[in-house]
């Protein structure tokens, strides 16, 4: 972490500024930076937040700002409460002001010690850490102007003592413009007007040091009424007297006079005025290009593709560190991405030239002109900034021979050959500093004005620093345009990198400089990876793109990946490397797709990678314990990769998945854009399995129905009741959003269903459709149709041989038989067992475990129930099953509640938050009426109202009329209990009408005695 006070208050984790919320909470982190390490007591904070008049809300308004400052900090620790009031941690190195007083002190003492170098040194690096006022923008909470005040007072005397150390130094000439702008500031700061008057004399100007001693007293007995102190008016006698004294120590003039009389060469290009962040990125280069190894040359290299801002940032940093390299700085483009990449014996000449070699010394061949030129560098501190490099060879004959210097390179290629070398690879903008660079450049104004469409721009550019710079002139440029507009207009993904152009500024010149480099093996695997919606890929999905062996296919990678064309982003669940493109040069591999390759090869590449993960998702989905029922395929083309790659991604199975799922995911949206429709729902259903597991329940919702929608559209019958199949397994107990109870519409899906695989003619489908519809019916509360309905689906697939369909009629038979029949259940239940050993499948071995404990402990087993839930827990938990293991914390819980167990509540509210993170609309509702219960059988009246009411809330979305029915009975108890009973005699009433709809004789004997 890095917290910065002097200046606007800022935060920093890594490479990311942190955005520290409202402007109270931002006091609120400043008053607790300004007393780092030291508690801040509440009436403080209080009275720095909101004055002397503080809300009755305060406390708890500080706990909020306290609580989101921890999660934005990333670590609780950070920010602790300490007695009655709280203290953040920050490290000396953490804070910028303790950064600034340890390095002031270390200048202060080499000063006391004669070494004016490292005091000069350590005395820049601390002033530099400014950005403005300490605690700019907060000058009205007067505990952070006192403390403001007493940094700012700091500041300026170790920007004096840092002036002290210079003038020894002999640098007067270079600080005359700094000074006189410093005196002009502090009209009344006496020192700084010596050290003016001591800078002008000792450049010659005596007569304007005199003068300046004029303006002083004139102005000090203006505004004070006092002349200038002792010191200052002696200053005047001796300058006037022209006293030796005041001129350089002989040891300084000794030092200046026996310099060698070399040229100075000051070649860097200008800053760039409106630079923006990369503040790590310029710490970690100046710190490798001026703390080296002993005896070592600083060698600091930039790689990254064109348009992130190499250029940029190397200049910034060199200009930042100009100062301490005092016999110039040396400056080339080596036009590395070019068709004649610049000649080293051509670039050797010219500096040589610069460093005062005359044109005839300069010898001819390339080894004696790199003899010279590190001789002329011997012994002197310089700075060489070669851009665009082009490779190792071009540039290893113009490093340095010996310590003193530093290179600092640029490029498009990983330049890892140089021994010693820092690798910087650069990255785009964190969405901080590119929101920054478009304030900077537009102006904050334009910005507040609309900040969603300034965050689609930087988004739309891909946070590269070109792109945001070039959106930036033209709104610049045109300010007619609202970034809205501008938004709109990058949003036409085909024309992007046209509109990413401005004046010679073009985002796309870059990507083609790097692209025209490759070989042609290369550039053809570029174009068709880029083709590709998936957000990474590894390496053999790009071998099926090319029809090509996975290693010949990577050795086309790791050119691309080498010319920055391809990130690497890692290494993925299966061990295989990952990779990606940026959003911007996967615009530009497309543009070249289409310019270079005929649309019948671009469809076969990526029907030949979609087949290549349908192929392997087919033998994974098998070896997944998902949902039981048969798995149904298309006739689509696989492409297959030899049998010991294929082994090796699927010997996890879960784990390969893990790494596809977002492919898979996106190559189904695909196919269905380029009309590859068996592709398009055989990937769709062969992950069902893995998504089920994982309880991916909303993505596979997403992607079912765009896939069915497509069915539709081309009229494929067969895929779109295979994945209507898949699509009711993730909304049967699950509540996505939609119309009406979810039950009502689940119903009517799994009639559309059966009508579907009827008319396919497809017994295993049918099967499974009746079955689905048999447990929907549940919630009508008309068992026995239910039930002849899955009895019909039982025979179906036992006629059919189908061991899954049969599983699925027992599952939905036992559902129907419920809590309402135990005995029923348990009949049923004893033959799913046998199914489930023969089906082998875990999923459902554990479901049959679930319900026969359930079973057993509502027909009064309750030992043997608990013994059995308990082992369906640990099962679903082994086999990592959110949704299962749920199921098995109800009915424990539930057992609980009945016998009076302690364990009951807490059981519940595990069911509870596993329900509301997984959205499981069911087990939620009946977690919340076990809570009830308990809240009841506590006497905790109240909260049982609560938990029945929102119960009731739910069933009522989910459309379940016996367990709505049961629960609005349980509300009536508890409002009974609360002495509302008019409120009671409502809900009972209604719970009756229910129970009568359904000829639930229990219910209707209960709510008829309760009413009278």
């Amino acid at each position: 972490m890095r917290f910065g006070i002097l200046g606007p208050l800022t935060a920093w984790r890594e490479d990311e500024e942190l955005d520290l919320g409202t402007p109270k909470a931002r006091v609120l982190v400043a008053v607790l930076l300004s007393r780092a390490g030291h508690p801040v007591s509440e009436d403080q904070l209080a009275a720095a937040l909101w004055g002397d008049n503080p809300p009755k809300s305060a406390t708890k308004n500080m706990q909020t700002y306290v609580h989101r400052l921890r999660r934005q900090l990333g670590d609780p620790a950070r920010v602790v409460r300490r007695g009655a009031g709280y203290l953040i941690q920050a490290d000396r190195g953490e804070l910028d002001a303790t950064r600034f007083e340890d390095l002031a002190q270390a200048g202060q003492v080499a000063e006391t010690a004669d070494a004016l170098d490292e005091a000069s040194r350590r005395l820049h690096e601390a002033v530099r850490l400014w950005r403005g006022p300490a605690f700019a923008g907060m000058a009205d909470v007067p505990m952070l102007a006192a403390e403001a005040a007493r940094l700012d007072e700091v500041r300026l005397s170790v920007l004096q003592s840092r002036i002290s150390v210079d003038l020894k130094l002999g640098r007067h000439a270079e600080m005359l413009g700094e000074l006189t702008a410093l005196a002009r500031a502090h009209p009344l700061r006496e020192r700084l007007r010596s050290q003016l008057m001591l800078a002008l004399y000792r450049c010659g100007r005596r007569a304007d040091a005199l003068a300046e001693y004029t303006r002083a007293r004139t102005t000090l007995i203006e505004e004070t009424g006092l002349d200038p102190a002792g010191e200052l008016h002696d200053l005047q006698q001796r300058i006037l007297n022209q006293d030796p004294s005041l001129d350089l120590a002989p040891r300084v003039v000794a030092t200046l006079t026996n310099a060698p009389k070399t040229p100075t060469p000051a070649e860097l290009p200008p800053d760039i005025p409106d630079f923006t962040g990369r503040d790590d990125e310029v710490a970690d280069l100046e710190e490798t290009l001026t703390a080296p190894m002993p005896g070592a040359v600083a060698v600091a290299c930039i790689a990254g593709l064109g348009g992130l801002g190499k250029t940029t940032l190397a200049v910034h940093v060199a200009h930042r560190i100009a100062d301490r390299f005092p016999d110039g700085q040396l400056y080339v483009d080596l036009r590395g991405a070019s068709a004649e990449p610049a000649r080293p014996e051509d670039v050797l000449s010219r500096f040589l030239f610069a460093l005062g070699i005359s044109g005839s010394g300069i010898p001819e061949s390339l080894d004696e002109r790199v003899a010279l030129f590190r001789s002329c560098l011997a012994g002197r501190r310089i700075l060489l900034l070669l851009d665009n490099v082009a490779g190792e060879e071009q540039v290893r004959p113009l490093l340095p021979g010996g310590p003193g210097t530093a290179v600092l390179l640029t490029g498009r290629v990983r330049l890892v050959g140089l021994e010693g070398a820092s690798l910087l690879e650069l990255d785009v903008l964190p969405s901080a500093q590119a929101m920054k660079l478009m304030r900077t450049i537009v102006g904050d104004q334009r910005v507040q004005d609309d900040p969603n469409a300034a965050r689609e721009i930087i988004r739309l550019c891909g946070h590269v620093p070109l792109a945001v710079r070039i959106s930036a002139a033209r709104l610049l440029s045109r300010r007619q345009w609202t970034l809205a507009h501008l938004a709109d207009v990058l949003g036409e993904e085909r024309h992007r990198l046209d509109e990413l152009v401005a004046g010679d500024l073009d985002v796309r010149a870059g990507f083609e400089m790097s692209y025209r480099m490759l070989p042609a093996g290369a550039r053809q695997a570029f174009r068709l990876a880029g083709l590709l919606d998936a957000p990474d890929f590894a390496s053999w999905a790009v071998a099926a793109l090319l029809d090509l062996p996975v290693r010949q296919a990577e050795r086309e990678i790791e050119t691309l990946v080498d010319a920055h064309l391809l990130n690497l982003t890692g290494t993925d669940e299966t061990g295989r490397l990952r990779y990606r493109f940026h959003d911007l040069i996967r615009l530009y591999a497309r543009e070249q797709a289409r310019r270079e390759d005929a649309e019948s090869e671009r469809r076969a590449a990526l029907a030949r990678a979609f087949g290549a993960w349908l192929a392997l998702a087919e033998v994974a989905s098998e070896r997944v314990p998902g949902p039981f029922y048969t798995l149904m395929h298309s006739d689509a083309a696989r492409w297959r990769l030899p049998a010991a790659v294929s082994d090796s991604l699927l010997a996890d199975p879960m784990a390969w998945f893990g790494a596809e799922h977002a492919a898979l995911m996106a190559a189904v949206a695909q196919s269905c854009e380029e009309g590859l429709t068996q592709l398009a729902w055989d990937l769709a259903g062969s992950t069902e399995t893995y998504l089920n597991v994982r309880g991916v329940y909303d993505g596979w919702q997403r992607m079912h129905e765009q896939a069915i929608a497509h069915c539709r559209e081309t009229g494929d019958k067969r895929g779109e009741a295979v994945l209507m199949r898949g699509l009711l397994q993730v909304t049967t107990w699950n509540s996505p959003p939609g119309p009406g109870p979810a039950m009502t519409r689940m119903r009517a899906s799994a009639a559309q269903l059966l009508e579907l695989f009827t008319t396919l003619n497809d017994p295993l489908g049918t099967a499974d459709a009746l079955a689905t519809l048999a447990w929907s019916m549940t919630a009508d509360g008309n068992s026995a149709q239910a039930l002849g309905l899955a009895e019909r689906a039982l025979r179906m697939a036992t006629e059919a041989d189908y061991i899954e369909g049969q599983a699925r009629a027992y599952h939905a038979m036992a559902i129907i038989h419920g809590e309402e029949d135990p005995h029923g259940a348990l009949a049923v239940l004893e033959k799913a067992a046998k199914v489930a050993e023969m089906l082998g499948n875990p999923h459902y071995t554990t479901t049959i475990t679930q319900f026969l404990g359930a079973a057993k402990s509502f027909s009064g087993d309750v030992t043997g129930g608990r013994t059995l839930l308990e082992s369906s827990l640990e099962m679903a938990r082994r086999l990592n099953y959110r949704y299962l293991e749920t199921f098995s914390l109800l009915y424990l819980s539930k057992l609980f509640a009945a016998v009076g167990d302690e364990r009951a509540r807490a059981t519940a509210e595990l069911t509870l938050a596993y329900s509301e993170d997984g959205n499981f609309g069911h087990y939620l509702a009946d977690a919340l009426s076990v809570l009830g219960q308990v809240d009841l059988a506590e006497g905790d009246v109240p909260a049982a109202v609560s938990a029945f009411e929102r119960s009731v809330q739910v069933w009522r979305t989910r459309g379940s009329i016996p367990y709505l029915a049961r629960t609005l009975r349980a509300l009536g108890d508890a409002y009974g209990a609360a002495g509302d009973h008019l409120k009671a005699r409502a809900v009972w009433e209604e719970a009756r009408e229910l129970f009568r709809g359904i000829s639930h004789e229990e219910g209707l004997r209960t709510l008829n005695a309760r009413l009278g």
